[in-house]
Parts: C-alpha cells; structure tokens; sequence
C-alpha cells in the first residue's frame, strides 16, 4: 500500500431532512443529529495516524471534518479543495425532489439510471444560464482530484470529507468506473470508506471497504424501501492455508479456530439483522461459516451450490506463492497485474469463474422475495466476481475490490432482480476489529 485514503460523506443536513437538492448551494446545515454523527466518525477513526485532510469547502462538510477531528491527537490543518465540491446541479438546487419529479420527468430519470446522459438546460433560481453535462463534469473533477493529490501523499494516509456524488465519482475514478456506473453504489451520511492506491497513480487502486455505518449505531445500511431484495454477501473465515499464504482454490480446507471466531463474530454482528434465506459454496469452509452465522437465526435452510466454488487454481492448489514463482513466474507476475489474461494451469480462468459465479448469483437473486433478505457465502474470488458484476464492472477489475475473511457486503435490488443492483456497503470488518481490515490476505 503506498497512500491509504479514507472517504467520508458528511452528516445529516437540514436539506437531506427536507428533501430538497444540495449541489453546491452552501444554504444547508448539519442538523443536531449530524452533528452526533460527525463526533461517531471521528470516535471510529481514533488511532489511525493522518498525514493530511482535505475537505469541501461547503459548510456541511466543513462542520463535519471539523466536529470528527476534534477526536484526533495534533491533526494537520484541514486543506479545503474545489474539487470536493458535490455536483454542481444548479438548475435544480434548493429544488424539493418531489417537484423535480414533476417538473423533470425525463431528466429525473437519467439521473437514476443513467446520470452521463444527463444534460440540464435552463435558468437557475438566481438567474444563470444553464446548459450542461453534470454528472460527466463531476468525473473530471474528481479526476482532476485524485490527479493532484495522490502524488503528494506517497506512502502516507489521507482523509477526506465531501458529499454524497462526488464521494462516488472519486471512488468510481479510483478504480476506473464511469459516471454511467455513478449509481451502482451508495454513500450513506457519515459513512467511512477506504481506497488503497498502490505505486503510481493510474495503478490498480483497491477498495478496501465501501459505505462502513455499524459506528453509527447501524450494523448496515437500511434499505431504501420495504420490498427491497436484499443479499448479504460474506466470505469464509480464516483457514490455515489462509494464514500461510497458501493458495486452495477448489482443495477443502476448513476453518482454523481463527476462522470460527471470524464466523461467530459475524454472526453477532448479524444477530439483529433479519435473514430469511441461506446459501453458500458447498464446500467446507464456507459452509462452515454460514452454519456459524445462522446460530442466530434458527429456522433458515441452507442450500449448498457448486456454482459458488472457488476458483480453480490447477496445479497452483496447495502451493505458496514462493513455490509457485520458481515454476511459474512470469504468470504469476500477470495473475497479480492483468489476472483476466491468464488461464490457470490445469484449471480455470477468470471468464470461466465470473460465467459461473455470476450466473449462481442472478439465480439467487431472482429466487430472492421482495422484502426479504438473503445470506449468501462464498469465497476470495467468487466474491470478487460478484462485486465486479453489481458494480458494473469486468473481470480486469478483480483486484480493486477486497474480501477479507468473515467480511459483509450488501447488495440491494430496489427495483427487481432485472435492474441493475446498489452496493450498499462492501468488506466490512469492522465487527473483527476496526474499521481497518486486519484479517490475513491469503494467497489471492
């Protein structure tokens, strides 16, 4: 890792609780409650050392950095940047949503599915002059961000507090999403992301955790409506072969007794959080890990599928990674730099695992009832697949999306299983330890 940045949406606004669109009107406030919520962040964020802060220079993030800050021993100065600014959707500032749903029919419905393509023209309240592309704007500003920043902070750990759009613009950049992708996943108030950048900038960019609440009092995010499918994507706990940096692929490995903790302790973190159905791989340690978390919730079956296995590594299975370079280096070298472009010897490549694990998935979701929520368990890089297909992205970003063991992700289908899905929140470990992921990395 060679700059940690972590990202947080500032509280709950005055304009949040009425309904009405921010951008970059600095008339909205945070209410009592998000100032609460600012002090939450920066009790979770106690104990991790920042090199810098940078935040919006609108007055609800500004409150927010500083209230979360005040929980910091000797913080640098907060630099205030532009390009933190949330999206600058003028026409429609200070509107009511309501009212833009009646007034911008067509223009509101690009915004929720297909926010590059929207294109505002008009007069704003003030008077000026409006014609053009917002969101597609918002992707050069948080470009130009990461552009400016990141190769300031190398080898250091950063801090950012802006707003909801721009919150997912920088980290759909990071990993090299689109604004037609702005939509696929969610930025709660006060809720804490990480990205870890490696090397240069322009090299794969890791989401350590995405939309972490449970230090708000809220385990995960809550859904939008009542007849949201929801599914909880978790991966198996920790396993020797884990430890070791061994790589098991389709080998069954159980859980060492680190694994079991992980497994019981994400079953308390879910103990309060309804579950109304059960699936895992089929294999051990998955299974294992599922029967674990549903201790909680006696009265769910759990069915086993084989489309949910891991990956598998051929003749890797049961090596560590120093073996397998003496053998096999120079595809080793692009499993860990292009993995889409390898074929595993004598077992599968990333096309295969993402055809099977994604088909798998669709049939759990289309299985799944509106209003109910669903626990599915698998592994490293079937859970990858899986985040890699919510958030509309492809088998070359494998890597930008991290699975630790014992970790939560939540995906939610608003709108039926046949619209594209939110997600929600990813890898989250925070009932292990911190808003950090401190599990093993295994050998993925």
């Amino acid at each position: 890792m060679a700059t940690r940045v972590i990202i947080v949406r500032h509280g709950e606004s005055t304009y949040n609780v009425e309904g009405r669109v921010q951008g970059h009107c600095d008339k909205s406030v945070l209410t009592p409650k998000g100032e609460t919520m600012a002090g939450q962040v920066g009790q979770a964020l106690v104990g991790i050392s920042f090199d810098a802060i940078y935040s919006s220079p609108l007055q609800r993030a500004k409150k927010t950095a500083a209230l979360a800050i005040e929980a910091f021993q000797s913080p640098p100065e907060t630099i205030y940047s532009e390009d933190l600014k949330e999206v600058d959707i003028k026409l429609w500032e200070e509107m009511m949503f309501t009212d833009i749903e009646k007034q911008y029919p067509t223009e509101m419905a690009q915004w929720k599915s297909a926010p590059h393509e929207l294109r505002l023209v008009g007069n704003a309240l003030d008077g000026t002059p409006v014609d053009g592309y917002p969101f597609l704007e918002l992707y050069k500003q948080a470009a130009r961000f990461w552009k400016e920043t990141i190769p300031k902070h190398p080898n250091q750990t950063i801090l950012l507090v802006a707003h909801s759009a721009i919150n997912r613009a920088l980290i759909n950049t990071a990993i090299g999403l689109t604004a037609s992708q702005h939509q696929r996943i969610e930025q709660s108030n006060c809720c804490i992301s990480v990205l870890n950048f490696s090397n240069q900038l322009g090299d794969p960019v890791q989401i350590e955790s995405l939309n972490l609440t449970a230090h708000l009092g809220t385990p995960l995010p809550k859904p939008k409506h009542d007849q949201v499918k929801r599914l909880l994507l978790v991966r198996h706990g920790e396993t020797n072969w884990n430890r070791d940096g061994r790589f098991q692929g389709q080998i069954d490995i159980p859980l060492n007794e680190n694994g079991q903790r992980q497994g019981e302790q994400a079953g308390e973190f879910l103990k309060s959080v309804q579950i109304d159905a059960a699936v895992t791989s089929s294999m051990s340690r998955p299974k294992e890990t599922a029967e674990l978390i549903l201790k909680h919730h006696p009265g769910v079956e759990l069915q086993g599928r084989q489309d949910l296995w891991e990956i598998s590594h051929g003749t890797w299975e049961g090596k560590l990674e120093s073996e397998i370079r003496a053998t096999d280096g120079a595809l080793l070298d692009a499993w860990q730099a292009k993995p889409e472009t390898v074929q595993m010897p004598e077992g599968e490549n990333l096309d295969d695992v993402f055809k099977r694990a994604i088909a798998g998935w669709n049939d759990i979701a289309t299985q799944a009832k509106p209003g109910t929520t669903t626990l599915v368990v698998a592994h490293d890089a079937i859970n990858k697949a899986i985040l890699c297909h919510v958030s509309g992205a492809g088998p070359s970003s494998f890597w930008n999306f991290k699975q630790g063991n014992g970790a939560v992700s939540v995906i939610d289908y608003a709108n039926g299983s046949d619209r594209p899905p939110v997600l929600r929140a990813a890898n989250i470990t925070i009932h292990l330890g911190g808003v950090l992921d401190k599990t093993a990395a295994g050998a993925l």
